[in-house]
């Protein structure tokens, strides 16, 4: 992990200290003081997400008239933002986190918070792929049952899908993050929402998870 102390002040911003985990940064950094369009553009986010997370305090932009500017400092806190949130930890989460690494007395401190946070993750992710195992052998049990009285079923939901939701259930089995699955789809974050959304409706679901299990039960997608 690198140890970020401080960054040069950008025009109009201030000098940031503190420890931030060695994440991914994008390798297209452009110079201090970094705007806000190249800023979303870095992650392929909205200018509302960037709006957001500054809501939420877990980022923080200054002013450079009226346009909003940001750090390398910045860019990297939203390199750990975007990941954690690419892994599927809940905003509210990344508070705590983000509050605890700024508050970290040291680099092994801020390490250490971050491994914790991940290995989390990890544990909550083992639960829910075991949940959605139990409900595919429940849903494939109940399908041998009907299978003996009753004709295969007809689903109005696999005639209903489009193109572009066939394909993003096939990147979403593949484990594609939201990032990913924005850049190859070619669509704004707000538009992948929106067709995640619509998926989760057509499927009767909850998440990601569910819908992905469904559909590879469905025969929609292959594994």
């Amino acid at each position: 992990m690198k140890k970020v102390t401080e960054t040069t002040a950008a025009p109009g911003s201030k000098i940031s200290k503190g420890f931030l985990p060695d994440v991914k940064v994008p390798s297209s950094l452009p110079p201090e003081p970094v705007v806000i369009a190249d800023m979303a553009n870095l992650f392929g986010v909205t200018h509302r997400t960037l709006h957001f997370y500054e809501e939420k305090k877990i980022l923080s932009s200054r002013r450079m008239g009226l346009m909003r500017i940001y750090s390398h400092q910045d860019v990297r806190r939203m390199a750990v933002i975007n990941l954690l949130r690419d892994i599927g930890v809940a905003v509210a989460v990344i508070q705590e986190i983000m509050g605890k690494l700024d508050h970290a007395p040291s680099q092994e401190a801020a390490d250490d918070i971050f491994q914790t946070a991940l290995e989390t993750r990890k544990r909550e992710l083992t639960l829910e792929i075991s949940t959605v195992h139990r409900q595919i052998d429940q849903i494939s049990n109940l399908m041998d049952v009907s299978d003996e009285t009753y004709p295969e079923p007809v689903y109005d939901t696999v005639s209903n899908l489009t193109e572009k939701e066939k394909y993003c259930l096939e990147l979403m089995a593949e484990g594609y993050s939201s990032t990913r699955l924005s850049r190859t789809l070619g669509m704004s974050a707000d538009e992948l929402s929106g067709l995640e959304e619509g998926l989760l409706g057509k499927f009767g679901v909850n998440n990601r998870f569910q819908v992905v299990a469904k559909a590879l039960t469905m025969g929609i997608i292959e594994h």
